[in-house]
């Protein structure tokens, strides 16, 4: 992001839901296009929607983009139940509370997109339109429909699937990620991370800080300074906030019991990279374009698949997502 995009980026602090929020703008406030929310993902912040900002911007939207709770500038409560996708959810309703925002489009990513999905499933009357990215609602992960046989917690559900070593299984105890997630070591983590597309063993690879040596190049949609911009933001806060979304599945599993047979009720386009580690969880393709998907998210209108785009898509595929989300929320 150049000079004169970063300049166009406003910065406030925001009291929503009992927390301080970080949050980026761009664009008009007086604007009479709509307002777009967006919703970043593990590891990163509001600056992985940059390029997406700058984008709607420059054509009458007006771009809200916060550090979620635990991420950058936003408050990290210190209690783990404190990240449940309630509280997070709670968090964006609130947030658009205090901005005075009736209904917006929303676009998420990675763990944007589950809160999103939440969003939609718990405040679909706050929601014009949705764009989620890279991970795909899948009910039965996200939500606990009756207590037989075919009722598996999520984090049984990925053990079982990738085993007791898979990251989101490492995750659950408070303590153990951290220690391979240290701020110390912030930036070839984030450095690892978001170049291996977020592979199960990236995920999971973080090694010590005498490997840095042995980095890779960036890809070009990369820069070191846009590494610099993430690492010094968990060098500051750590990565616990963003690990407590993950010992929160099991709990949000059960608490939206209720919504087991609700639909997600708001128009959406779902955009998802070839090479995306979700795109190729077992039976993940035959239910995005065999009907399950639409099933669930009756108003969904399209899938896109980028080809050679990885999880990281909005910043890989940065002017072929943001022309994506633009055509999409432009026909409201």
């Amino acid at each position: 992001m150049d000079g004169a995009a970063a300049a166009a980026i406003r910065h406030r602090t925001v009291e929503a839901n009992g927390i301080a929020m970080h949050v980026a703008e761009s664009g008009d406030e007086g604007s009479p296009r709509a307002v777009v929310v967006f919703l970043h993902g593990f590891p990163e912040l509001w600056y992985s929607w940059r390029h997406q900002m700058q984008h709607l911007a420059a054509r009458g939207y007006r771009c809200v983009a916060p550090d979620l709770r635990g991420y950058g500038g936003t408050d990290a409560p210190p209690d783990v139940a404190s990240y449940s996708a309630f509280h997070v959810v709670g968090d964006v309703v609130a947030l658009l509370d205090a901005l005075g925002l009736a209904k917006v489009f929303v676009v998420g990513h990675d763990w944007g997109a589950i809160i999103a999905w939440y969003l939609c499933l718990f405040r679909p009357d706050r929601v014009t339109a949705l764009v989620n990215t890279s991970v795909a609602f899948m009910r039965h992960v996200f939500i606990r429909a009756g207590a037989g046989a075919g009722a598996v917690k999520t984090t049984d559900f990925f053990s079982r699937t990738y085993g007791p070593t898979y990251y989101i299984c490492r995750f659950q105890e408070p303590g153990v990620a951290e220690k391979e997630f240290s701020p110390a070591n912030a930036r070839y983590i984030v450095r690892q991370i978001l170049c291996n597309r977020f592979t199960s063993e990236a995920a999971g690879g973080a090694k010590p800080a005498a490997a840095a040596a042995d980095e890779e190049p960036l890809p070009p949609w990369l820069t070191e300074a846009d590494v610099d911009r993430f690492a010094s933001e968990f060098e500051r806060t750590g990565f616990t906030g963003g690990i407590n979304y993950y010992r929160n599945m099991d709990r949000n599993w059960e608490l939206a019991a209720p919504w087991a047979d609700a639909k997600v009720a708001v128009p959406t386009r779902f955009v998802v990279g070839d090479g995306d580690l979700t795109y190729h969880y077992p039976g993940i393709q035959d239910y995005i374009h065999k009907g399950g998907f639409k099933a669930d998210v009756p108003l969904l209108e399209d899938v896109v698949v980028i080809p050679g785009a990885g999880h990281f898509i909005q910043q890989e595929k940065a002017d072929e997502v943001s022309h994506h989300i633009y055509d999409f929320i432009s026909k409201f």
